[in-house]
């Protein structure tokens, strides 16, 4: 796959236009979008499906090899290779878990590795398809806003196109965040606050400086990369899709992006109707999703004091509320939020049962879990993703 070229060639993506996720209005893809026009939610990308069937096969999918996500390039918006920096994105393992599994309960237990990206975290999938579609568009300048994780993703790919990043963080966001967003040779701003009002210091300086704003599902195609973990789950079962998956949810790009991919499968013909029950995360200091799904509400109100340690699981509000919640519903799921004196033990937990050092926000999918066991929500006997988002070494401390 090429990574760099002065000349055209295609990718093979399939990209027909934008939709707006609650309006349904057309918006032609070419061009670069923030927010839909029509009402300030997130718009989608779609596709022309019976053209991506003719080539993305299983057998096809199976002789590309060494590409990570971008294997599945029919599906995803990036129409050439020029603008594709790739540093290794995708294709994380799915891991048995047999020690922790035995301490739950729960001896099906898979954990999808997201850790192994090349930031350490799932984002590095969102940003690497979401910088390189904007380098195609035109975009000179990227800035986002960024809890931890998002920002150093954001920084690594902008430095691999060649694109200047402004990251705007909570000053208390962790340090190794910080550390890695100016080593990539971001312009890092911080600050007192949460994710929320970076996010307005994020919209002023793309408003004055002209900068594309890269805001979790503000822009069409951080939630394409992300999809491709709902790809590479069905692939690495052999195409039959576990009972349920457990995700941490912050902004919930994760779950939205997942749940888009069973759909475009099984249009595809990769799958088939069954779905896995999706249950969201949260901690119980931040659990807008959690708080809106039990009062049967679309829409979640913003969290007022959000606190917690996981630095990726505090966002009071995120602008996708009404796709998480109607996955969750759909899917036959729920959510759940967990105490935060859960996290950190159950983050040497799992690390002394065998499943590594993995982030506190998985830390907290892990407790979520078993809570969803003891409610009998999650049965012993079923086959059960959870997601480990990121490394522990991501996370300020254990």
């Amino acid at each position: 796959m090429p990574a760099t070229s002065t000349t055209t060639s295609p990718t093979g993506s399939t990209l027909t236009h934008l939709e707006g996720s609650l309006s349904g209005r057309r918006y032609d893809a070419d061009r670069l979008w923030g927010p839909d026009p029509a009402d300030g939610r997130p718009l989608l990308a779609r596709y022309d499906l019976a053209r991506a069937a003719e080539t993305l096969k299983r057998e096809t999918l199976a002789r590309r090899t060494g590409m990570g996500l971008w294997r599945w390039r029919e599906l995803l918006p990036v129409r050439d290779w020029a603008s594709v920096r790739h540093l290794g994105e995708g294709s994380t393992p799915l891991l048995d878990a047999p020690g922790l599994g035995r301490e739950l309960g729960l001896p099906r237990l898979l954990l999808k590795a997201e850790s192994l990206n090349p930031t350490g975290s799932f984002k590095a999938r969102g940003m690497a398809v979401a910088v390189a579609r904007a380098l195609e568009l035109g975009a000179g300048s990227l800035v986002a806003p960024s809890a931890g994780n998002a920002g150093g993703a954001l920084a690594a790919y902008g430095a691999a196109a060649g694109l200047p990043v402004t990251v705007v963080m909570p000053a208390d966001a962790p340090s190794v965040n910080q550390r890695e967003v100016v080593a990539c040779g971001a312009e890092l701003i911080l600050v007192e606050g949460l994710i929320s009002d970076c996010g307005r210091r994020a919209a002023e300086i793309a408003a004055t400086t002209g900068a594309f704003d890269l805001s979790t599902l503000k822009e069409p195609y951080r939630v394409e990369g992300k999809k491709t973990m709902g790809f590479e789950l069905a692939e690495q079962l052999e195409w039959e899709l576990p009972e349920a998956v457990v995700y941490p949810t912050g902004g919930g790009t994760g779950l939205v992006g997942i749940w888009k991919a069973f759909g475009e499968l099984e249009t595809l013909g990769l799958i088939g109707s069954l779905r896995p029950r999706l249950y969201s995360v949260q901690a119980e200091a931040c659990a807008p999703i959690v708080r809106a799904f039990e009062r049967g509400e679309r829409f979640a109100e913003a969290w007022e004091g959000a606190s917690t340690s996981a630095a990726g699981l505090r966002v009071p509000s995120a602008v996708g509320d009404f796709l998480i919640l109607d996955a969750l519903r759909e899917s036959g799921g729920s959510a759940v939020a967990v105490p935060e004196t859960e996290l950190a033990p159950m983050q040497r937990r799992a690390g002394s049962a065998g499943a590594g050092y993995v982030s506190l926000e998985t830390a907290a999918a892990l407790a979520g879990t078993r809570m969803l066991i003891e409610s009998g929500r999650i049965e012993s006997g079923e086959r059960v993703v959870v997601f480990d988002t990121g490394a522990g070494y991501k996370s300020e401390s254990c």
